[in-house]
């Protein structure tokens, strides 16, 4: 499998120092500058635009890179900026940052502007700025304030899937390479409410794992009535052997007296992985629980955390949050972002995955990017195919169950609600 060529633009190291006056630089909102909050927005043209708080520095830049802000140019944006130099400008703000685009009780400080040219970026690092930049804001004759940053770019290579149809269809997921579109996975799915057994493979064994989270995570959350329960989704690759599944391990019912499913009371799926020599045993590698979002906008809410050798009990929470159920979103596990799961694992480095998620009622064909330094054979990137689904199919799972589910999910009469 070759990968598709990503770069990713990083901005950190942002610092502020302020100059020495007799007035405090925002005596007009009334604020002493050593307690004003420093945040700036950073542009790029046909990017959408980032925030970032900026601290204050006399004369070194934090050793840290909390405030690191990421661009990610894709293949198709790669060529529209080829042999075209970008302009990144960084706007820095003093005041509240408000709650309407984080803006509203911020006044300007002043701007700098850093020339970017990624040609090149796509098979080594470049840094383009790391150093001090004096604030220009214009027809303002104090002295200037500077600001400390690091503009660079890094390869960062990804191999992109997409699934040929919806995941309750039994797709063909294809591997996209520019133009080219080529086989490399397919996918089995089966929806039994009558049978939990079916939401595990009949030679399913739990190799060193405590069997004991079995029954905790599944026992007792099951009740009579409505319920989504037995949905699975087997990964095989081109000679027919199955890889890689998502198994719903933890039925989706909704919560007394409503027709959604509550965060106190969440689905599960494991995402399992062959073990050992033999594909007849297989073993969790992950746990991705779904739920319905309350709040001024519905959601689907979720958390995915990687299963250790420990059990269910100790694994760790990688990716959490809640995406429109209307418009959907995109499920992401990604170190570098400022709200990521990710750091208490020391071998999940920069960018690992993203997976889109149509809005419910709207034809969804997953397109997946996977980070080249996670994937060493065809299993591994049909784990992340596997997670890709059951997030999707998360979203059919969490539908309200006051609606319908399209025929694939229901086998028997009782399913078709009016």
């Amino acid at each position: 499998m070759d990968p598709c060529p990503f770069v990713r633009l990083i901005i950190d190291s942002l610092s502020l120092n302020l100059p020495l006056t007799t007035k405090p630089i925002a005596s007009a909102t009334g604020i002493h500058s050593s307690a004003t909050p420093f945040f700036c927005k950073l542009r790029i043209k046909n990017f959408p635009p980032q925030t970032a708080v900026v601290p204050l520095s006399d004369h070194h830049p934090p050793e840290s890179t909390t405030s690191a802000v990421n661009f990610h140019l894709d293949p198709p944006a790669l060529r529209r900026v080829q042999g075209k130099p970008m302009i990144l400008t960084v706007t820095v703000y003093t005041g509240g940052m408000g709650r309407s685009c984080g803006f509203n009780g911020g006044k300007v400080l002043g701007r700098v502007a850093v020339v970017v040219n990624v040609d090149g970026s796509g098979t080594k690092p470049v840094v383009f700025q790391n150093g001090w930049m004096k604030i220009r804001n214009d027809g303002d004759n104090k002295p200037a304030a500077s600001l400390f940053l690091k503009v660079r770019t890094e390869p960062d290579p990804r191999f992109l899937f997409q699934f040929g149809g919806e995941p309750e269809c039994s797709p063909v997921v294809f591997q996209i390479q520019g133009n080219i579109r080529q086989p490399v996975f397919s996918c089995k799915f089966s929806a039994d409410r009558n049978s939990r057994s079916r939401s595990l493979p009949s030679d399913f064994t739990m190799n060193n794992i405590n069997r004991g989270w079995m029954t905790t995570f599944s026992g007792g959350k099951e009740k009579t009535g409505r319920e989504r329960k037995g949905w699975m989704i087997v990964v095989h690759d081109l000679s027919g052997s199955s890889i890689a599944a998502a198994s719903m391990i933890t039925p989706f019912v909704p919560s007394q007296g409503s027709d959604r499913v509550s965060r106190s009371n969440p689905g599960a799926w494991l995402i399992l992985r062959p073990h050992g020599a033999s594909i007849s045993n297989w073993k969790p590698w992950g746990r991705l629980e779904a739920w319905r979002e309350r709040g001024p906008v519905d959601g689907l809410g979720y958390k995915f955390e990687l299963v250790t050798n420990s059990g269910m009990t100790s694994g760790i929470p990688i990716s959490e949050g809640t995406m429109n159920i209307k418009k959907g979103g995109k499920f992401c596990i990604d170190e570098t972002l400022k709200d990521s799961r990710a750091s208490p694992l020391s071998n999940i480095k920069g960018f690992v995955m993203s997976s889109s998620v149509e809005g419910e009622g709207k034809t969804s064909k997953p397109m997946v990017q996977v980070g080249v330094q996670h994937v060493t054979c065809m299993a591994d990137a049909a784990l992340f195919i596997a997670l890709s689904a059951a997030i999707d199919l998360s979203m059919d799972a969490c539908k309200l169950f006051s609606r319908k589910l399209r025929k694939e999910f229901l086998q028997d009469e009782q399913d078709f609600l009016s």
